[in-house]
């Protein structure tokens, strides 16, 4: 991944989006910012007790680098629900759509995720002019938004998914990725992807079901770092519990 620091914010890209210069994405660590505590410093979570306007002083750093666009948030609840976003501005928490992905084809707009161990996984379709942000969590995961995700660019814009380009997110790696309880939690079929005893690959899971999808293998990038290993860079729910969450944002431009 392509390390960036811009007005002294710390953010992650990756090399396969990087090279189109139509959409800006960034995948932000939690180095600055302005909250302080478990939450210092580059916290974009309002539900983890944060100060309100630290949080908003964080986002506003982050769109700064993103070029000044509005964020398009979700209330991310582990489910499956894709949000399309056809231009009606929600800026209030309770205007605020309850769901785990969100594509559109709208310019100046910054589609948000955030994350503290789950995956954030970023899509654009270079044909269509088509963004999408998604949040999997092991939940989500198991019941494939990324395929969900991908189905609703298809019906709703004629995305293909030889044409979409893909990014994985840090999130928890295999190394930490422990589930004691999976039996009861994970689904068999995914059982193949256990590398030792209750650890689970959940980045072969995200590019499993992308090549799965029909999204081409050359245009998916695995960023490949565990949060949990470096909670110092990323906030970690695995490493810490009470904790920030880091956003994950795309935005056409």
């Amino acid at each position: 991944m392509i390390e960036k620091v811009e007005n002294g914010i710390t953010y992650f890209q990756f090399p396969n989006l990087a090279v189109f210069p139509e959409i800006r994405h960034g995948i932000f660590t939690r180095k600055n910012g302005f909250s302080s505590g478990p939450y210092a410093g580059l916290n974009v979570g309002f539900g983890v007790e944060d100060d309100p306007d630290s949080v908003m002083k964080n986002r506003n750093a982050i769109s700064n680098v993103m070029g000044g666009a509005d964020f398009v948030p979700l209330r991310q609840v582990h489910g499956t629900d894709v949000i399309v976003y056809d231009g009606d501005h929600y800026g209030s928490l309770k205007k605020v759509p309850k769901g785990d992905a969100v594509i559109t084809d709208k310019r100046n707009i910054s589609l948000l995720i955030a994350v503290a161990d789950c995956q954030a996984v970023l899509m654009y379709d270079p044909v269509k002019k088509i963004a999408a942000n998604i949040h999997s969590g092991w939940r989500g995961s198991i019941n494939n938004i990324i395929e969900c995700t991908i189905n609703s660019m298809k019906d709703r814009f004629g995305s293909l998914p030889a044409d979409i380009v893909a990014g994985v997110g840090p999130s928890l790696g295999p190394c930490c990725a422990e589930f004691v309880n999976y039996r009861k939690e994970i689904p068999e079929k995914y059982w193949s992807f256990m590398i030792s005893e209750n650890h689970f690959d959940f980045w072969a899971v995200s590019n499993g079901q992308l090549c799965d999808s029909g999204v081409l293998p050359e245009n998916i990038h695995i960023g490949g770092m565990c949060t949990k290993c470096n909670a110092d860079l990323f906030f970690s729910y695995r490493g810490n519990n009470k904790t920030g969450r880091f956003a994950t944002v795309i935005c056409m431009v």
